[in-house]
């Protein structure tokens, strides 16, 4: 999740600091345990019976969310959480240790994607090859992505498999008329997130614009058998007290990093859902559900 601790990037709001987001990617991450164990899962027999997996890393793994949930999955693999933000690994092995998984349960510091280059599974320059590579909404934050996922390709061993869960649809959490402001503000959300995003990938060190059809990136970077499955994570309303903080610092993020884009009353209209007191703010209101859909690009490298 975190390729770039200090990405350089001239226009603030687009910096991100990953070790400061910390409690939110792993309450995210903690939202979604079923739809991630469904994930290993289902990774687990596109291996199988060809591929013994001893060995998995996970590519931006943020506080090891996912790391743990592979290592539950697959219990003969050393599961390695691989980031350049290194209080976020400590996390991983403090959450490993937390689930009784500390033994099998690496971590790696490495910045992406040059982080790749060499190295052995031993400790010596790089994370070393692995059985199964995952990686979750990190490539889109390096600027060459084709070239991250020939990187990500590369550390592969033969008959290995590349997992990267990028795309999907926007998360939902609120009905189109809320009572205040005006109707559609998630609409009008999605567009700021999306002009955010634009700004953000044109920053990037090595910004490289290319068609985001994953299947064939991952076609053109080698691998075999190329697929992608949908999981979708729901959570109806009435939401619990986890979800409702995750949405409230979901909300919190968007009205700091982009509230230029967004007119006058839509900022209000942010500030009542922000109110800890307000009966119409996110942590109150009875309608606030979840709603998400993840998609997950395969390929495999060829067996020799």
């Amino acid at each position: 999740m975190s390729p770039h601790t200090d990405s350089g990037h001239g226009h603030h709001h687009t910096d991100i600091d990953w070790e400061v987001m910390a409690t939110h990617l792993e309450r995210n991450g903690e939202l979604q345990l079923p739809l991630l164990r469904r994930t290993a899962a289902h990774l687990r027999e596109l291996l199988a019976p060809t591929t013994e997996v001893r060995r998995i890393l996970d590519i931006g793994s943020g506080p090891g969310v996912m790391t743990c949930v592979f290592a539950e999955a697959f219990a003969d693999a050393e599961a390695v959480a691989v980031d350049g933000a290194p209080g976020l690994l400590g996390r991983a092995l403090a959450r490993a240790d937390r689930l009784g998984l500390g033994g099998r349960v690496a971590v790696r510091h490495a910045e992406l994607p040059e982080g790749l280059d060499g190295g052995d599974e031993h400790g010596g320059g790089g994370p070393g090859t692995a059985d199964l590579v995952w990686s979750s909404k990190a490539v889109h934050h390096l600027g060459d992505q084709q070239g991250a996922l020939d990187a990500l390709a590369g550390v592969l061993r033969p008959g290995g498999l590349l997992a990267v869960a990028e795309g999907g649809l926007p998360m939902r959490f609120l009905p189109r008329d809320i009572g205040i402001g005006r109707p559609g503000l998630q609409a009008r959300l999605d567009a700021a997130q999306e002009h955010w995003f634009e700004i953000m990938r044109a920053e990037l060190p090595g910004s490289t614009a290319v068609v985001e059809d994953w299947p064939a990136m991952l076609s053109r970077a080698g691998l075999t058998s190329v697929g992608s499955f949908t999981l979708l994570l729901d959570l109806p309303a009435p939401l619990g007290e986890t979800a409702r903080a995750f949405l409230h610092a979901h909300l919190t993020r968007l009205r700091e990093a982009m509230s230029e884009s967004l007119d006058a009353a839509d900022r209000k209209t942010l500030d009542v859902l922000l109110d800890l007191g307000a009966p119409e703010g996110i942590l109150r209101r009875p309608d606030a559900f979840l709603l998400s859909a993840t998609t997950v690009f395969t390929g495999m490298r060829p067996a020799r």
